[in-house]
């Protein structure tokens, strides 16, 4: 009787511009919380404060934001206290800031752990965004204690919050993916990612609304995508925000666009990493 024949997995690299295949990503669901959970692990290592970090950066971003821009510039805030309009700005931007800087640097960063086994590479910036999420859920209860301070009830558009979150997980990720394809190929992209932050802050309506932007060019201001989530999260938040507009429409084509380009981009560029890595 002849023993039976073990199967054989034959893994070869994508050729050609073709999308990820979601249900390998799916069937490695496991190693991706893992490697979240990893990054939250090494993040908080050896650190006196620990997760009181994701609480200090935003906290200490808004008393900065409300000295310079809220009273000596006078910054316009929409009738609405400055340290909880700025706050609420920041709860997206610091998720954003984190995914980014995070799934840019990633690849470059697990370099021994792609050069040693096959995994679908897609796991390594999505991690980062797992890791993002436990901060922003931190940082999210202090803005609760702060608009119960200022007497600002949520409005009926926080059942839209969930969406906005994942439009902002969605933002990095698509930003995140070219950056990271990149930074294996050239190493300067690392470099870039703190100025690119920075700029991205200031052209983001963070510490000042978007209404102080000309009407005639809104639309155009829209194609930052972080601007309609910005404005979304403070339409969600604060009663007398006012909406979004047209420009989250931009805000989300714009997505899609970085997204889809991303995505055959990286598969694209997966057959080299651990070679170029």
């Amino acid at each position: 009787m002849s023993s039976p024949v073990a199967p054989v997995t034959v893994i070869e690299p994508a050729t050609g511009w073709k999308l990820p295949k979601l249900a390998e990503l799916w069937q490695y669901r496991d190693l991706l919380f893992f490697l979240a959970l990893r990054d939250l692990q090494v993040r908080y290592k050896q650190t006196f404060l620990g997760a009181a970090w994701a609480v200090l950066q935003p906290v200490f971003t808004m008393l900065v934001f409300s000295v310079f821009f809220g009273r000596l510039a006078r910054v316009s805030s929409d009738g609405l206290p400055y340290p909880v309009f700025t706050f609420a700005a920041l709860l997206p931007w610091q998720l954003f800031s984190y995914v980014l800087t995070q799934s840019g640097n990633s690849l470059v960063a697990n370099e021994r752990l792609l050069t040693k086994v096959y995994f679908p590479r897609l796991l390594i910036p999505m991690s980062s965004v797992v890791s993002g999420l436990v901060d922003f859920g931190i940082a999210f209860a202090v803005f609760l204690g702060l608009a119960a301070w200022y007497r600002i009830p949520p409005t009926a558009a926080i059942v839209m919050l969930p969406l906005l979150v994942l439009f902002v997980v969605i933002t990095a990720f698509a930003v995140g993916l070219w950056l990271s394809a990149l930074n294996v190929q050239y190493r300067d992209v690392r470099h870039t990612l703190p100025f690119l932050t920075q700029l991205w802050l200031f052209v983001t309506p963070v510490a000042y609304p978007s209404s102080l932007v000309p009407e005639r060019f809104r639309l155009l201001y829209g194609l930052n995508p972080m601007v309609g989530v910005v404005d979304g999260f403070r339409w969600a938040l604060l009663k007398g925000a006012p909406a979004p507009g047209p420009m989250l429409l931009v805000s989300v084509g714009t997505v899609v666009v970085l997204l889809v380009g991303g995505l055959f981009y990286f598969r694209r560029m997966e057959r080299s990493f651990a070679d170029v890595v």
